[in-house]
């Protein structure tokens, strides 16, 4: 009997002993591939010696310093990498242990903004349907993931939802890119206007939209509408790079490719890697300098923030990213993944979509490629998937709900940086195995009855 909540509790667990590169194994001596970094965290794999090396050295120097008292190096030296790298005038890092602590500073921060500039009044915030902040309860609030928000609605903020860009879905055969992008962007001027004139704080959004959607990017021009909107109505920014950032889509910041610059970034999973629970918050120059110049203290805080080791470790991570030149490799072996699923599943009668960016990929199954119409969300194909996975050892990341909570299922796939060619040919053959055998007895006809169009959460 295990003492431990877990997080399913009728799930039984195999128990990792041992990480070596992109593989894991249990005690049982299986192995199994990391095709999804567990969930897009394990950017090194699970045995690098520098980054081992940079803990154990820290560790033996100072464990911890209370930021109330102290600052160190290697918390100073982490911000100066990170600034030096973000666009814009992100030239401020908060820390944090974790992407959902990341997103509610961003919350806060950004209402304590409006207040030292003196615009009280604005308190309300705006984000997409199908997307995900975090489990906390202000980052629950404006995320979009209706499965995980269900149960605690009643404790969540007032937040205004809007379309997300996903064109495969959402794109009107009479619409090019573009006028798609204007038209899901201007959603977010016409849900400013519903609100009281000066309310709205800001608008959060990612980049590419992970694990509710699976690796969805949006069309080009989209993110410089929003931005164009935001500056309009004096609303924040906020890009929640927590799953896609750090390298994960081939920059190390994903809005770089967007061609757009927020006043805030959240980072979390590849910052650290897995190697030390870490999170950051990047804040323009003008948040900083509001706070500065006004009460000079953000009014936040937690315990383990700018840990020394945690930082150690993500400076350690960052330096081997740049060093490895693994950019580069994201890039390179993006395409071999993308190469490798297209062989794959372009032709899978239940593979409607392959969609992603770098390392960071994802298939969509539908029960009619023609209609794009999902299957019946009692099948929980997700979750066969990910045991059929399993059995075949390989760790990806499916989910139900990519359409508007219920329907649809997709796999997610973002595994290390350091994986390699042939490796990608082994994920893909382990995943085709794994779909083909919960596919295998299927039939269009348990696709979702009277389906009415392919819209995402409309």
């Amino acid at each position: 009997m295990s003492h431990v909540f877990h997080r399913q509790i009728k799930l039984p667990l195999p128990v990792a002993v041992r990480g070596e590169g992109i593989w894991i194994y249990d005690s049982e001596g299986n192995k199994y591939l990391d095709g999804s970094g567990g969930a897009a965290v394990s950017a090194l794999g699970h045995s690098d010696k520098g980054v081992r090396d940079a803990v154990h050295k820290q560790m033996d120097t100072l464990p911890f310093a209370h930021s109330g008292f102290f600052t160190t190096d290697v918390m100073e030296a982490l911000a100066d990498k990170l600034t030096g790298k973000a666009p814009g005038h992100l030239d401020h890092v908060y820390y944090l242990s974790g992407g959902s602590e990341a997103m509610e500073a961003a919350l806060k921060l950004a209402r304590q903004y409006f207040l030292e500039v003196g615009q009280p009044e604005r308190k309300h915030f705006i984000s997409r349907r199908q997307s995900y902040h975090g489990n906390t309860l202000g980052a629950l609030s404006v995320g979009g993931n209706q499965f995980r928000r269900q149960p605690y609605e009643p404790l969540l903020m007032d937040v205004d939802l809007i379309s997300p860009c996903h064109a495969w879905r959402g794109q009107q055969p009479s619409e090019t890119e573009i006028d798609y992008g204007n038209r899901v962007a201007d959603e977010l001027e016409t849900a400013i206007q519903k609100r009281p004139p000066g309310t709205v704080a800001g608008f959060i959004a990612e980049p590419v939209v992970g694990a509710t959607i699976g690796a969805a990017t949006a069309v080009p021009g989209y993110f410089r509408r929003i931005r164009e909107i935001c500056d309009r109505h004096g609303l924040l920014l906020i890009l929640d790079e927590v799953m896609c950032g750090m390298g994960r889509t081939g920059t190390m910041f994903a809005c770089d490719q967007e061609d757009v610059v927020p006043d805030m970034i959240t980072v979390a999973k590849g910052l650290g890697a897995g190697y030390q629970p870490i999170g950051a918050l990047l804040v323009s120059s003008d948040i900083y300098q509001a706070v500065q110049s006004g009460t000079g203290a953000f009014q936040h805080g937690h315990t383990y923030m700018g840990h020394a080791v945690a930082c150690a470790a993500a400076m350690a991570v960052q330096e081997s990213i740049e060093q490895r030149d693994l950019l580069t490799a994201v890039n390179e072996r993006g395409r071999d993944l993308d190469k490798a699923l297209t062989e794959r599943f372009g032709n899978h009668r239940f593979v409607g979509n392959i969609r992603g960016r770098g390392l960071f990929q994802a298939i969509e199954l539908v029960a009619d490629r023609d209609t794009k119409t999902p299957f019946n969300p009692e099948l929980k194909l997700h979750t066969a998937i990910k045991s059929a996975a399993m059995a075949r050892g390989l760790m990806c990341y499916p989910m139900g709900g990519t359409i508007d909570g219920v329907h649809g299922d997709h796999v997610l796939l973002a595994p290390p940086y350091i994986i390699g060619k042939a490796e990608i040919e082994d994920l893909a053959d382990r995943l085709a195995d794994a779909v083909e055998a919960v596919t295998a007895e299927l039939s269009p006809e348990q696709g979702v009855t009277d389906w009415q169009g392919s819209g995402v959460a409309a």
